[in-house]
């Protein structure tokens, strides 16, 4: 039976001895009597609950149980992967690396969120660097080493939505003007059909029918630690067949021309040399010159993606519609971005209303009576 031993007179304070659910004895050792009194409550209930885990277990650190964890998670893009290390090696493990993570505590995770928001980081960074600490001490969580995450129910900074950059067609055409030919297709495209940006850096030859107007997306190409990277799209929506206007056909089929892209499997942009592009050395040499020239700074290349979707709204496409060319999983997440650009229905409904409130007083009798109202047709 759990029991409280005084040993103050060996120098060893007081022992609080208890069996674990499988018969063993265990022992910790206490400078006062209540707090091993009140640990032994809290092993007894996490006993009755099922929910004791051994207090060995958790003496493993924060790093080494990251170096295990990372071993066992293999569902992550390199890109991704390579961003999460970034943010554990220089701000998870920095502060929690030798720290058993039994020992990892809530007020420490708050304290060390507060200070990351005090140094002036972003909400979505924050957010972010919290993840990689959170997602390993879930994972001990469900592993038995810990019997919970002290991350759970940290405040997080409020990520508040920056306003989206749109261009308006004659500055699509401007910025398409101010950069360099090889790349003015790659501008018009972006910039009607939605794909991104690594989208479109993975595109080949086989996936453009010119004919049909349609571009078929099954890849993407990024760059992660100096090395160019072919990947699936992040989601099932992703994988899609976009159609595109005459005039993305159009400038598509002179840069094919002009570029002299014959075989199927060859990229459709290109770098100077003819290899396929690294999006570090485009921004730098070829995209930001001609945002400066094009006298539209700030501007980022993300930003033609919200430009397409911002067009094809005013062209009066659905968000259904809008969600299957930009390849999100749900109309949900196109109502969250720019539901604030699809036309209102105030105006059909305060109409309705008005024809409502018109028919009660013309359906009223001199008695006061009142006659069921007429539904009104929806024409």
């Amino acid at each position: 039976m759990a029991h409280v031993q005084d040993k103050r007179a060996e120098g060893r304070g007081w022992i609080a001895r208890y069996r674990t659910p499988d018969g063993r004895e265990r022992s910790k050792t206490f400078t006062r009597k209540v707090d091993a009194e009140r640990f032994l409550n809290q092993v007894e209930v996490d006993k009755a609950r099922g929910r004791w885990v051994d207090p060995r277990l958790g003496r493993v650190t924060l790093a080494e149980w990251h170096e295990d964890f990372l071993a066992t998670t293999g569902n992550l893009r390199a890109s991704t992967r390579a961003r999460d290390e970034s943010y554990t090696k220089n701000h998870v493990l920095p502060r929690f690396g030798s720290t058993p993570i039994a020992a990892i505590d809530h007020l420490a995770v708050r304290t060390w969120v507060a200070e990351l928001s005090a140094t002036g980081k972003a909400p979505a960074t924050v957010h972010k660097i919290f993840q990689n600490l959170s997602k390993p001490l879930a994972a001990a969580v469900d592993a038995g080493l810990i019997s919970h995450n002290p991350c759970e129910r940290v405040p997080l900074p409020k990520i508040e939505r920056a306003e989206q950059r749109f261009l308006a067609p004659i500055e699509v055409a401007t910025l398409t003007e101010k950069i360099d030919p090889r790349y003015s297709a790659l501008i018009v495209t972006a910039a009607y059909s939605g794909l991104r940006i690594g989208e479109l850096l993975g595109l080949k030859r086989s996936r453009v029918d010119l004919l049909q107007r349609r571009l078929t997306v099954v890849e993407t190409l990024s760059e992660v630690k100096g090395k160019l990277i072919t990947s699936p799209p992040k989601t099932r929506a992703g994988f899609r067949s976009v159609p595109i206007p005459r005039l993305v056909a159009d400038a598509l089929n002179d840069h094919v021309v002009a570029e002299r892209i014959d075989s199927p499997d060859a990229y459709l942009f290109t770098s100077p040399h003819g290899g396929p592009i690294r999006l570090s050395q485009f921004r730098s040499r070829f995209w930001q010159p001609a945002v400066e020239r094009a006298e539209l700074t700030p501007l980022r290349i993300h930003d033609l993606r919200h430009t397409a979707v911002a067009l094809w709204i005013a062209a009066g496409a659905s968000p259904r519609e809008i969600a299957s060319r930009a390849g999100h999983s749900s109309v949900v997440t196109v109502l969250d971005r720019y539901g604030h650009l699809l036309p209102g229905s105030e105006d059909h409904v305060n109409d309705a209303l008005d024809l409502l409130a018109e028919q009660a007083n013309q359906a009223t009798g001199t008695d006061g009576s009142v006659t069921p109202l007429r539904r009104p047709s929806s024409g």
